[in-house]
């Protein structure tokens, strides 16, 4: 529920594709890091998504996949 009801929309449709395609798939680990993603902010999550920004390195691999999954590779 948390990630189809961030506060930007664009951040809505991203994330809420992206957990109902990853999140049965994740280990407990994986798990733990998009919890960790998804108390960050709004706008930071939009940036490092869109390549605007770099994640920080912890969340990098995580922001990786979520930018594979819906397509945005270009920064």
């Amino acid at each position: 529920m948390r990630s189809m009801r961030r506060g930007i929309k664009e951040m809505d449709v991203i994330l809420s594709r992206y957990a109902e395609a990853a999140l049965p798939g994740m280990d407990a680990a994986t798990l733990d890091t998009y919890e960790a993603l998804l108390s960050e902010n709004d706008q930071d999550l939009l940036y490092w998504v869109s390549g605007r920004d770099a994640p920080p390195a912890a969340l990098a691999p995580l922001v990786a996949d979520i930018r594979a999954s819906v397509g945005m590779t270009g920064g």
